[in-house]
């Protein structure tokens, strides 16, 4: 597959709000998207629309000993037809757990012979997004987004010169 780096990771703790603090206060992170449940932080010098997602866990009071930590990965193809690739190997590996159009992110979600589950997406080109984009969280139509993006578009993050 042609996965070109890590994009985020996202992480199950006990309290979203008070690890973001830390995130913020220690590290220079910044919340670019927080909710009642999740906090979406990037990093000081990042373009990525978030390097650190934290969910609370549904319940955190009666959390066992080992329940916090990572709930996935999130690896980044260049373009869509890499993404429709990915798509068609993890459908025929039946690690394939889901999809979604996260408006400015294309992606695909999987799981690994031991259930840890990643993530592989597409990031939308910055010059291409629209309101409509980052409003946007749905069900992924991956031939619908080929047909307005282009198959071979480079994503964002394979704009930026190394």
């Amino acid at each position: 597959m042609p996965i070109r780096g890590l994009n985020h990771a996202v992480l199950w703790v006990r309290d979203a709000a008070r690890s973001s603090a830390f995130y913020v206060d220690v590290l220079g992170f910044r919340a670019v998207h927080t909710s009642d449940k999740a906090v979406f932080l990037q990093a000081p010098d990042s373009r990525n629309d978030h390097d650190l997602g934290l969910f609370t866990l549904p319940d955190a009071a009666a959390a066992p000993a080992g329940s916090v930590g990572l709930y996935h990965l999130a690896w980044e193809v260049p373009t869509l037809a890499d993404l429709q690739t990915c798509l068609a190997a993890l459908t025929s590996a039946g690690a394939l757990v889901g999809s979604t159009d996260h408006g400015t992110t294309k992606a695909l979600y999987a799981k690994d012979p031991d259930g840890i589950e990643f993530e592989i997406c597409w990031l939308l080109p910055r010059t291409l997004i629209t309101d409509a984009d980052r409003a946007h969280n749905g069900p992924l139509d991956l031939t619908a987004d080929i047909t307005r993006f282009g198959a071979d578009t480079p994503g964002e993050s394979a704009r930026i010169p190394a």
